[in-house]
């Protein structure tokens, strides 16, 4: 039979796809809807078994993050996997399907007074998208990532194999660990269909600190960010805004216990210009930027090397960096202005990575036009043991080919 045929008989709706389903520019023939794990696994054996390219996707919001990939015949929308299966409130742990938007699960969790820290940053994010792309919000400072929330996953591999690890309780640590594998592998090794979390209260009460960030230049900055890291008033978030280099706002949230009273603290601590509120900053939690943006991770003792060699390649290249993120993890993204020159900021990546390299820093492509010729990821050391991984779950390599580290 053909592919149309055999999709058309695996019991799950697939339709014809259309401009709005491209995936960084590559049209798909077809979308799939599946409603359940089963259905995942029916159509990625249909997949196999005509030798069909697949690119998982949830609400879309991440969709074009990462290289284009190599091709892609079928897209599999986990839109109608959007059901929070358990919320176990008294263990403080929820599984739910990939689908899932974080805002209705936030919202079904907070009526037992809990939350999931993590804070992907765009609305409408899915479980699945925030998984595969491996994002933290600023909450990461203190809690983990989403990587470190994962307490359970349920996988459908490339043949259509179902496949589970961990479980609903926090100290399960039977089998393979495939959720922590399966994060941030952008869709590259099968399609995550269910995840646990562990939970933890809503806070009884917040307050952020906000005060204008030293220069990179000036000495302080490390100071400060590190002293407010490893300060006994316990931060929950401390984060960044860069609009233009040497300038910019930090700002700090302190939750729960007396909340108002370590703010205070805090703010003596951040100088006279600090203010505190009771909500957070407008630009809080979100990207600087949606189409030249790039991901830069280092060490937390390392912020201000690494913001004064991302300035002194910004200047040198007549570039105007925004850089948004957390202050204390130097997890950071810069967005540089959409008009920019394509070989500028192919410049501008080669020479911020051999800058901040020696610094323990690393800098990865998040969304770049075709245009801009650099690679995605850079240098990679464990690229090696990443392909024999690729090789094991995805032999024929057709699940979201060349969207990762090195073309897998």
């Amino acid at each position: 039979m053909s592919a149309d045929a055999d999709l058309a008989a695996c019991g799950t709706t697939v339709r014809p796809a259309g401009d709005g389903d491209a995936v960084a520019g590559v049209l798909p023939r077809w979308v799939a809807l599946p409603e359940t794990t089963e259905d995942v696994s029916a159509v990625l054996r249909v997949a196999a078994a005509h030798d069909l390219a697949v690119v998982p996707t949830g609400a879309g919001t991440m969709l074009d993050w990462g290289p284009p990939p190599g091709r892609c015949d079928l897209l599999v929308d986990t839109c109608c996997l959007n059901e929070v299966l358990e919320h176990a409130a008294g263990d403080l742990v929820t599984r739910v399907q990939a689908g899932v938007t974080l805002g209705s699960l936030a919202e079904t969790l907070a009526s037992q007074g809990q939350r999931l820290v993590a804070e992907p940053p765009l609305e409408g994010s899915t479980v699945g998208g925030m998984l595969a792309t491996g994002v933290a919000g600023p909450l990461g400072f203190r809690y983990g990532t989403s990587r470190d929330l994962l307490i359970g996953v349920t996988v459908v591999l490339a043949d259509g194999t179902i496949a589970k690890s961990g479980g609903k309780v926090v100290k399960n640590v039977a089998g393979y660990d495939l959720g922590k594998l399966f994060t941030g592998s952008y869709g590259t090794l099968g399609v995550i269909t269910e995840a646990a979390f562990r939970l933890h209260p809503l806070p009884a009460d917040s307050r952020w600190v906000t005060a204008p960030f030293p220069e990179a230049g000036s000495g302080d900055a490390p100071d400060l960010a590190g002293t407010l890291a490893a300060s006994v008033l316990e931060p929950a978030a401390i984060e960044l805004d860069r609009p233009v280099p040497g300038g910019g706002m930090l700002a700090v949230l302190v939750e729960g216990v007396a909340a108002a009273e370590r703010a205070k603290a805090v703010q003596d601590l951040m100088g006279a210009d600090a203010e505190i509120g009771e909500e957070p900053p407008s630009w809080w939690g979100r990207l600087p930027g949606d189409d030249l943006l790039l991901s830069l991770r280092g060490l937390p003792a390392a912020l201000a090397a690494t913001l004064r060699v991302v300035d002194a390649q910004g200047a040198r290249l007549a570039l105007t960096p925004h850089v948004r993120g957390s202050a204390g993890t130097c997890d950071l993204r810069v967005a540089l202005p959409t008009s920019s020159d394509p070989d500028r900021v192919a410049d501008f990546v080669t020479a911020v990575r051999d800058g901040i390299r020696p610094l323990g820093g690393r800098l990865t492509g998040v969304t770049l036009p075709p245009d801009v010729a650099v690679d995605f990821w850079g240098e990679t050391g464990a690229l090696g043991l990443m392909r024999r991984v690729k090789d094991r779950f995805d032999p024929g390599h057709r699940m979201s080919p060349g969207r990762f580290v090195g073309g897998i």
